[in-house]
């Protein structure tokens, strides 16, 4: 089963989710506004796609946040800690495929190559 995390208004997200509906792809939702970043799969997708990839640095939650705290991100530890506090400076989506693979971000032409 595929799982995507994401917020539900988040634009990105729901091009994601209609990608989804258009291919006929089962999958669930986690809304991380309702339901919170599962901690045990964020260290997990930090370990197969690393922080960097999962911090999104360009979005508004990351320009409000107080500058020594933008500082303060420096390593796989301290990205954990911020992104369960700030669940929205996740890139998103993240995305659990049936295979095992971890993506970050919406890109439909690596989607469709997809086996």
């Amino acid at each position: 089963m595929i799982k995507v995390y994401g917020i539900p208004n988040c634009e990105t997200v729901k091009k994601a989710r209609a990608w989804m509906a258009q291919r006929g792809h089962d999958y669930v939702f986690h809304d991380f506004k309702k339901e919170g970043v599962p901690e045990s799969r964020l260290a997990h997708w930090i370990a197969q796609v690393g922080w960097e990839k999962l911090v999104n640095r360009k979005g508004t939650t990351w320009r409000r946040l107080d500058p020594a705290l933008q500082a303060s991100l420096t390593d796989a530890a301290s990205a954990h800690a911020l992104m369960v506090q700030h669940a929205s400076v996740i890139k998103r989506p993240v995305v659990e495929w049936s295979n095992g693979d971890i993506t970050v971000g919406f890109a439909p032409e690596e989607w469709d190559a997809r086996p």
